[in-house]
């Protein structure tokens, strides 16, 4: 490991930069499951313990971790980074390739955590040198991209445990493919969609397919609930609100000649304030009742899921101005993030709270998105990611001297 001393903000940052690559690359190269993060757990204390300076604590959601700075009086702040990798069979011809067949860091939570621990080591330099006034909490969280037997991701856990009422505010970033080395994306308030999933049963009665009137056709009665789902977004959702509902699966029957006794839709519901959450989920509901009419019934199941990333935009604010200081020319776009989940957004329900949006687009490439196989970044990128967080967290920590880094 890297001495501290050499990461000092005065001193050149190469060094530093190599090693935040290698972090990366040894994530890239070992990734594991949600709630399987046993291996990359070890290897982020072994990091951290380098250091000299942390308190560490472990277990929280399985695999977790949590590293204490106490520098004196002062805020309190978060920094989080995800630690799960995806079921995605890796195309990508690098020398560091997934060596766990079938799971792919596909989401950038490699780049997440290797840019954390480069926080890590700078932040220790300071603290070294009695320049930290408050104390940081570095958070590695499993599982934020999938859920355990009981619906929940990794964040939950980590309030249970008590976390975010020793906080006063928590920071997290994720890597942007649509943007290029160079530029963030940020965005104040709702960023990123509540998710929750549907499977609705359509329940009739099955029959021969040659005598489809001695039936109750439940697949008949799914043609007319699928125009009303789909009616639902344009005909009875407030246009100026943001929301959506999606198939993705529908599953009936056996053989051509037999007609099914019911029929099961999957789906997933998306949107951004809290009333149109619940609007949606009523709406399902009064679809699903049209079967009645059409002499079947029903079973409506909903799974709640991720609540929507709430950025706080003070923090935000706090944000840009870092990163303009940082570059004068740096691209800040100012944009929500889209319709995808986030689990952060546990957290900033709880505290204020905010997550930018990275680039890490290499230029004239074409874009290789979140969970593609094919998903790859600059590696440029990671110092940026670095610099923002510890100049966002020094500005939050104060004092004024060392608010730029």
């Amino acid at each position: 490991m890297i001495p501290i001393d050499i990461l000092a903000k005065h001193e050149p940052n190469r060094l530093l930069k190599e090693q935040v690559i290698k972090w990366r690359r040894h994530f890239h190269q070992y990734p594991e499951l949600s709630f399987h993060e046993e291996q990359t757990s070890a290897y982020i204390v072994n990091v951290l313990e380098s250091f000299g300076v942390y308190t560490i604590e472990t277990g929280i959601a399985k695999h977790g971790v949590i590293a204490t700075l106490k520098g004196g009086a002062g805020p309190v702040i978060g920094i989080r980074a995800d630690m799960d990798a995806l079921p995605i069979v890796e195309q990508n011809d690098v020398p560091h390739t997934s060596e766990n067949k079938g799971v792919m860091h596909a989401c950038g939570h490699d780049a997440h955590m290797a840019i954390v621990l480069g926080v890590a080591a700078v932040v220790a330099d300071y603290y070294q040198k009695g320049q930290i006034n408050g104390s940081i909490k570095f958070i590695f969280q499993p599982a934020e991209e999938d859920t355990d037997d009981w619906g929940k991701t990794g964040a939950p856990y980590f309030i249970e445990s008590g976390v975010t009422e020793a906080l006063d505010s928590i920071l997290a970033l994720h890597m942007c493919p649509w943007l290029e080395t160079g530029a963030i994306q940020v965005n104040k308030g709702v960023s990123m969609a509540n998710i929750d999933n549907f499977q609705l049963t359509i329940l009739g009665k099955g029959g021969h397919g040659g005598y489809p009137h001695e039936s109750k056709d439940p697949i008949w009665m799914l043609s007319f609930v699928l125009q009303g789902l789909y009616g639902l977004i344009s005909r009875k959702l407030n246009p100026l609100e943001v929301g959506t509902i999606s198939i993705g699966k529908v599953n009936a029957g056996e053989t051509p000649n037999v007609i099914p006794s019911e029929v099961t839709v999957i789906g997933t519901i998306r949107s951004y304030s809290k009333t149109t959450r619940q609007q949606l989920i009523q709406e399902i509901e009064q679809v699903a009742q049209m079967t009645h009419s059409l002499g079947g019934d029903y079973r409506l199941e909903i799974e709640a899921g991720e609540p929507a990333l709430d950025n706080d935009p003070a923090i935000i604010e706090q944000i840009k101005t870092v990163a303009k200081d940082y570059d004068p020319d740096m691209n800040v776009v100012e944009a929500p993030y889209g319709m995808g989940g986030e689990d952060f957004g546990h957290f900033t329900q709880q505290i204020p709270g905010a997550m930018f949006f990275l680039g890490c687009a290499n230029k004239d490439e074409p874009i290789k998105p979140l969970h593609s196989n094919n998903f790859t970044i600059d590696e440029a990128s990671l110092q940026i990611g670095v610099d923002l967080l510890v100049g966002t967290v020094l500005d939050l920590l104060k004092p004024e001297e060392l608010s730029s880094y």
